[in-house]
């Protein structure tokens, strides 16, 4: 072996140059000077981005120290922990009220859910998440601080580490993250006092929950007293976070809900006291009830905070009737500056009328004024041209004189044939459309289901297994339809039409638009008009504005032109979760088309349909809706449509629903009769757009008779040569990938001769595409409550 091999690369020769011609690429050639301005601009843009960098940085900081003192300083709302049990032997109630009595140090007896801690500088407000109830657990998290949740080691001891968490508790957590889940973490009781033991327990808890939580999450024993002033040490240190939908509106979660009788009949007002969180709230600012729809406010009390740290003597306190409530500032909304309450757009009926003829249309009525005058009629003497007007020809006599004339009848042949297809057209128009709408149902999934105090429970099992069957068909043989033999294919499919390519073809978006897009809005460009109302939000928190409450302050909202009867159910004593009133971004109480990126649960076994009616959760709306379900093509501005929501895949789907600026989750619930409502699907929100173009798509298909090479004859796609002729310019394709078209038609029963590509098997199915767009249907009633 030889020596080492190193590379050796040749010497650069610039030993042997000059200075100056190793500085001669600095040296301008026109002028012979230095470039002095070189190294000056490349320091210059260093000094550029080192500012930029100190600029970001202490921007960073501000809003970091900003956002510290508005969640943990002493003029802050209370923080929340909602506790909510992962199984049914975990026992809630004892442990709120001992971390209450821990926090508010001392042993007196407690009256509400929020206290004031001197000692950790903190207030508090812990709640308690009904077990098995799923709507109010949910309502709960929308507005938690700190999601606590609570396992019994009890299960660990018996060795049965399956009720640790049961099914319920497995439903809970998948339907919070898909919610949106802000801080969490896990308190564990029933450990034992050996401190061994004690520390088994513990991790073999964290190794069983950690996989279903957060990699952030902590968790604590929630036994003693010590270990609850732990917690709460460690928790008024903790960073929160919550989801983002949550920190882009104003919310107050009620401490107390009153009804205040209004001046309209039906009509009343509803008080809500509470704190207010996250953003600073205008009076002229339209507000959403939960579960009860969008409302105006009437005014806005600041009153006297109920749970200070520290008492503090305040001048400004207004004289009250009730010793209690004590008024600091009062809000009275502006009539020319409050935004109206705008739901839906009231279409005009004559907008799309005609009410002036154009000059065409005047011409071509002259034309035939003229031709009609020309006209040589049988008038008694001395009639005048308006008279003449008014004389109807009898035309029977008429008919009966000109059978005797023309003994043949030829143009009365043609009159009464004309006539008889006119009657005929029109009668089969009739049926061919009460035909379509009864074809339409029968393609999106089955019938409708009809109401169940007028069917027997055969009828609905009956029901219910052909649901099924058309899911299961639907999977098997997407888009198959069988061409009517009642009823020609030309005016049962007159809606459709063929497409050259799904991804390229054309398809106009204001063409042969429903009646209720009449009553929806639409944005020229959502994403600006979304960026200029957050930026009136942000104004709204920087600026000193005199109609508006400050964050962290406790007030009292006067929600008006409530329905006394969803007052009613919002005041009920018995309501588990408190009433949340939040405020809308401007534009968001206005209905659209709204679109949302969703994918069925995995615990949800039963089909579901497109237009079937769910409860869609976003945000902190709930509201009714009948989505349609379509395909997200990325690369297409068209999307095909669902008829059923199949598992293990997103779809998109498409409702009528009041604008919401995304980032939006989504919890879709289904009703069960006697039941808690089922998680049927989740996901988000994507984009508001009436424009996109969903496309219902049907596949007529025939079958090879006689096969020679490319020809074939196709037959039972079409049951007449009229239909094959209608359809004659669109496409054929086959299931073994060949293309085609109709050439000619053979017989008088819908046979079609068709040339393809390439050689044609008999065993070959062939298939024809047509497209019609669909819609969305209008809910019947938008919110439950």
């Amino acid at each position: 072996m030889g020596g080492s091999r190193s590379q050796v690369n040749k010497p650069h020769k610039t030993r042997f140059a000059s200075k100056a011609s190793r500085h001669s690429h600095k040296i301008d050639k026109r002028s012979g000077r230095p470039e002095g301005s070189h190294r000056a601009a490349i320091k210059g843009a260093r000094n550029a981005r080192v500012q930029r960098s100190k600029a970001i940085r202490d921007q960073k900081r501000a809003a970091l120290l900003k956002e510290k003192r508005t969640s943990s300083g002493s003029s802050s709302p209370p923080r929340v922990i909602v506790l909510c049990g992962l199984s049914s032997s975990a026992n809630v109630r004892p442990l709120a009220e001992d971390l209450l009595t821990n926090a508010a140090g001392g042993d007196e007896k407690l009256t509400s859910s929020t206290v004031a801690s001197p000692t950790y500088k903190l207030r508090t407000t812990v709640l308690q998440a009904p077990y098995g109830d799923l709507v109010s657990c949910m309502e709960l998290a929308k507005v938690a601080d700190l999601l606590a949740f609570v396992v019994s080691a009890n299960s660990l001891c018996n060795n049965d580490s399956s009720s640790l968490i049961d099914e319920f508790g497995e439903q809970c957590l998948s339907v919070f993250r898909a919610m949106g889940l802000p801080s969490t973490a896990v308190l564990i009781r029933d450990l034992p006092s050996d401190t061994k033991s004690r520390q088994e327990l513990k991790k073999a808890v964290v190794s069983f929950v950690s996989p279903e939580l957060p990699e952030d999450s902590k968790f604590y024993p929630a036994e003693t007293k010590e270990d609850l002033h732990t917690f709460m040490r460690l928790f008024k240190e903790q960073h929160l976070s919550s989801p983002h939908w949550r920190n882009q509106r104003p919310y107050v979660m009620s401490d107390e809900a009153c009804i205040k009788p209004g001046e309209s009949m039906g009509l009343c007002t509803v008080l809500v006291s509470g704190y207010l969180r996250t953003h600073n709230l205008s009076v002229n600012q339209l507000v959403h009830v939960s579960g009860a729809g969008d409302f105006q406010l009437g005014q806005i009390d600041v009153l006297k905070d109920p749970f200070p740290i520290s008492e503090r003597k305040n001048s400004d306190v207004m004289d009250s009737d009730d010793n209690q409530i004590q008024i600091v500032d009062t809000f009275v909304p502006d009539p020319l500056n409050q935004e109206p309450l705008l739901v839906e757009n009231i279409p005009d009926p004559l907008a799309g009328e005609q009410t002036w003829p154009t000059e065409a249309e005047m011409e071509e009525a002259y034309e035939n004024n003229k031709q009609r005058k020309v006209v040589k009629r049988k008038l008694p003497r001395g009639t005048s041209e308006y008279q003449a007007a008014w004389i109807v020809d009898d035309t029977d006599d008429e008919g009966d004189d000109s059978e005797d004339d023309n003994p043949d009848g030829a143009g009365m042949v043609i009159d009464e044939k004309d006539h008889s297809e006119h009657d005929s057209d029109s009668s089969d128009v009739d049926a061919a459309s009460h035909f379509t709408e009864k074809f339409d149902q029968e393609t999106i999934g089955g019938t409708e289901i009809g109401d169940d105090e007028n069917l027997t429970k055969e009828q609905i099992e009956a029901e219910i297994k052909k649901i099924k069957e058309s899911n299961a068909d639907d999977e098997e043989f997407p888009d198959e339809v069988d061409t009517p033999l009642d009823v020609p294919a030309r005016k049962r499919f007159a809606k459709y039409r063929g497409l050259k390519s799904f991804r390229t073809s054309s398809w106009d978006p204001k063409e042969s638009l429903p009646p209720e897009y009449a009553r929806i809005f639409a944005f020229d460009n959502f994403t600006r008009t979304q960026k200029l109302v957050l930026a009136k939000t942000a104004e709204l928190d920087e600026g000193s504005s005199k109609d508006c409450a400050r964050i962290g302050s406790y007030v009292m909202l006067h929600v008006k032109n409530v329905p006394t009867d969803v007052a009613s159910k919002l005041c009920d004593p018995s309501r588990r979760s408190p009433v949340v009133v939040s405020g809308l971004l401007q534009h968001e109480s206005k209905i659209s088309v709204l679109h949302f990126s969703i994918k069925k649960h995995d615990s949800y076994e039963a089909p579901i349909r497109s237009k079937e009616t769910l409860i869609f959760n976003v945000g902190f709306r709930q509201f009714t809706a009948r989505p349609l379900f379509s395909s997200d093509n990325i690369n297409c501005n068209k999307h095909k449509m669902e008829r059923f929501l199949h598992h293990g895949r997103f779809s998109i789907a498409s409702v009528y629903a009041p604008i919401s600026f995304p980032p939006a989750s989504l919890i879709v619930l289904k009703n069960r009769d006697g039941e808690q409502p089922a998680v049927a699907a989740v996901g988000s929100m994507k984009s508001v757009d009436p424009d996109q173009v969903i496309l219902k798509k049907i596949v007529l298909t025939g079958y090879p008779q006689r096969v020679s090479k490319l020809k074939a004859i196709v037959r039972y796609m079409f049951h007449n040569p009229e239909d094959v002729r209608w359809f004659k310019p669109v496409e054929l394709w086959s299931k073994h990938g060949r293309r085609g078209r109709i050439k000619e038609t053979v017989g008088t029963h819908g046979s079609m001769k068709c040339l393809f590509n390439t050689s044609v098997q008999q065993h070959d199915t062939v298939c024809m595409s047509l497209f019609k767009r669909a819609f969305p249907k209008w809910p019947e009633q938008l919110y439950q409550i």
